[in-house]
């Protein structure tokens, strides 16, 4: 299961779960947004506030209801992250996190013995270094086998190929490493 970004389901989002496809895994990339897509993060955020949080939630629990019962690997993009990361954590049978630039609070009572990876930049204006290392450490507290993954220089979103932060040096990196570990949990 793909969570797409704050910008929406844009054609970098399909471009990798292809990526995904073509290395042999199942991949399913609901539209969080109903269609609608940003450019900038204004226009981004003026979707993200109208639709809300919680609804965001809400859709992406039930996009991935009809796919679980076989345990899903969660992954997304920023906002898509941290929708994965609360979603994956919720589904009882899920297979691992795959988290690409972004983390979500974890509840002080979370158990997880899920394998976790995720990839950030160094720095990262939304995933300071002080949040990722607190983060790292509750993952692990609630039994999660967490690998991060540190870009140093890398813009925020810099795997997603249709955004101005995207690095192809650093994007072919987290790629590699990524689908080793899909490979491993999925």
């Amino acid at each position: 299961m793909l969570f797409h970004s704050i910008y929406g389901l844009r054609p970098a989002v399909h471009g990798v779960a292809d990526r995904l496809r073509e290395a042999g895994h199942v991949v399913h990339v609901p539209d969080l947004y109903d269609a609608r897509t940003a450019d900038t993060m204004d226009e981004a955020r003026v979707i993200l506030d109208e639709i809300g949080r919680d609804e965001l939630l809400a859709r992406a629990v039930k996009a991935a209801a009809p796919h679980t019962a076989g345990g899903l690997v969660y992954a997304g993009f920023s906002l898509g992250a941290a929708i994965a990361q609360t979603v994956g954590l919720a589904d009882e049978k899920a297979k691992g996190l795959l988290l690409l630039h972004g983390t979500s609070d974890l509840a002080e009572d979370a158990v997880t013995e899920l394998p976790v990876q995720l990839h950030v930049a160094d720095p990262d204006e939304y995933e300071p270094a002080d949040w990722v290392n607190s983060w790292y450490l509750e993952m692990r507290r609630a039994g999660a086998d967490v690998e991060i993954f540190r870009y140093q220089g890398a813009g925020h979103l810099f795997t997603h190929q249709d955004l101005p932060d995207y690095d192809a040096h650093y994007a072919e990196q987290a790629w590699a490493i990524a689908l080793d570990f899909l490979a491993e949990v999925g």
